[in-house]
Order: structure tokens, then sequence, then C-alpha cells
């Protein structure tokens, strides 16, 4: 039965992707919105949806570990391992966006931010407002940048914009895509369990990719379809979403805790998965080359968590 949930479930995960990103695209060409913005806001927060509610309640309980951890492997697996497999099957990647020049500031910013406020070893309320206006910032850079640097489809302009019709197929993809995550999670977990995988292996692997599952497909599908803008983009805005948004209004909930000497290698692995992404886009390097630098990381990453 497990099987057969997990082959329902990732059914379900793939076809949602597909209408977002379908719709996703409709919103960019219709309002001549770059894919990349499109990709670092809609697409992005709504595949975060995931992290956000799983460190809400982890906060609401009292678990800042769990709260946090879930921050920082999410953002840990949005690079290595989602743009890792990107790199390597994208046959053509040519972002017409200078995104070093552009974007690069809003890897680096969060990051640095985070690390600041940890130092006392608490994200206090104060720290979760400074995370909410730093998304406040990132929405309005991208506002600002919106316009201008796709082709817009004239017959698309043409026909009249139906709201209601988005909207409503934007919602049953998120829904799809998030929901096929989770049950994607569970009956992998329990599959897992049937062959004696241990529990923490199950946890920091599984529950892990689980909820980076919707970046996974989302991106995944918009290289499918030659977006490799809205794909990077989706990456890119989901760590942002992920430290400001998702950190932020956890924190706001209840003051989370963090011991850096515990954590400390995965908040290298975090550290060094974000300077590679620097270091790609610096170098154009969205192919074969950029992937193994990615999954060399990856798998330092999972031999210490085996080990």
């Amino acid at each position: 039965m497990d099987f057969l949930i997990f082959l329902v479930a990732m059914s379900a995960l793939i076809y949602g992707a597909d209408f977002v990103i379908k719709e996703s695209e409709r919103i960019a060409l219709h309002f001549n919105i770059s894919h990349f913005v499109i990709g670092a806001t809609l697409v992005a927060f709504g595949t975060s949806l995931p992290e956000m509610a799983a460190s809400m309640v982890a906060a609401s309980q009292g678990k800042s570990d769990m709260a946090v951890a879930n921050v920082v492997g999410s953002v840990i697996f949005n690079i290595i391992l989602i743009l890792g497999i990107v790199f390597f099957i994208s046959k053509r990647m040519y972002p017409k966006r200078d995104l070093f020049a552009l974007d690069s500031a809003w890897i680096i910013v969060p990051l640095v931010l985070f690390f600041i406020m940890v130092q006392d070893g608490v994200i206090g309320r104060f720290d979760g407002v400074l995370f909410l206006l730093l998304m406040v910032s990132y929405l309005v850079f991208l506002f600002n940048d919106s316009k201008g640097d796709i082709e817009v489809d004239e017959e698309l302009l043409k026909e009249k914009f139906k709201w209601t019709k988005t909207i409503l197929l934007l919602i049953v993809g998120f829904a799809l895509t998030i929901g096929g995550a989770n049950f994607v999670v569970e009956s992998g977990t329990d599959i897992a369990r049937t062959f004696g995988v241990s529990e923490w292996i199950i946890g920091i692997f599984l529950i892990s990719l689980g909820t980076s599952l919707p970046e996974l497909v989302v991106s995944i599908v918009a290289i499918k379809k030659g977006n490799a803008e809205m794909s990077i983009g989706n990456i890119i805005g989901s760590n942002v979403a992920n430290f400001s948004m998702v950190l932020g209004a956890a924190s706001l909930i209840n003051p989370l805790t963090v011991d850096l000497v515990a954590t400390k290698f995965d908040m290298l692995i975090m550290v060094a998965a974000s300077i590679a992404l620097l270091f790609i886009l610096a170098n154009k390097l969205y192919n074969k080359t950029g992937s193994i630098i990615l999954l060399i990381i990856l798998a330092l990453f999972i031999q210490n968590a085996v080990v």
C-alpha cells in the first residue's frame, strides 16, 4: 500500500508543479514580468509553505532546534541538491539576467544577518521583525526590477486575462505539490522502516528532502519548459524566504535558541553551499561543471550524516 501511495503522491507532485509553472508563466507573459521575478516570488513563496508551516508549528511547541534545523537543512538542499540536479540535466541554460550582479547580495545578506543574530544563541522577536523587514526589502527590490526583460506573447495580450481561473489553478497546483510532497515523505518513511533504515537516516534525508521536493520538482519542470531563470529564481527566492519569512514568523511565535557548537558542521555546509553558488553565478557555470561542484558538497554532507 505504501508503494501505491508513494507513486500516486509523486504523480500529484509532478502534475501540481506543471500547473504552477504554466499559470506562473501565463502571469509573467501577460503582465510582462520576468520569469526570474515570478520564480523568486510567487513560485518561491508557494513552494516554501511546507518549511514555513513546519517551523511555525515547531516554534509553537517550543522545539527551537527543529524550527531552525528545518530552515538550515532546506537552504542546504535547495542549493546543493536541487541546483546540482538542475545544472546536471539542463542541456542549455543561458539566463538573460546577470544573476551575479543583480542577485548575489540576496544570497549573502540573509546568511550574514542570520549568523549575526545567532551569536548570542537566540533568534528573538526583534530579530524576527528584522527578518520580516528583509523580506519586504527583497520584494521591493524585485518589484522595481520586474519589468521588460521577457518576450511578450502578443496573442496572450489580446486575450481577456481571467484571474479567477489562474488563481484557482495555482491553488490546485500548490495543493497537489505540497500535499504530494507530504505523502511522499510519509510513505517513503514507512517504506524505509520496512527495510530497517534507522530513524536518524530517515530524519536527515527523507524529511529534509521531503520539504525540498516542491522546489525540486518545480525547478525541474521549469527547466524542461526552458524557463532557466524561473528555476534559479525559485531557489534564490526560496532561500531568502526561508531565512526572512520562515525564521521571522517562527521567532515571533517563540524565540528560537541555536547551539552553534553542536550544529557547526551543518552551518559550515550551508556557508560552503552559498559560496559555491556565488562562484557558479560569477562564472556562469550553469552546466555539469557547476553541478559537480555542488554534488561534491552534497557527498560530504551525506558522508558526515551517515558517519
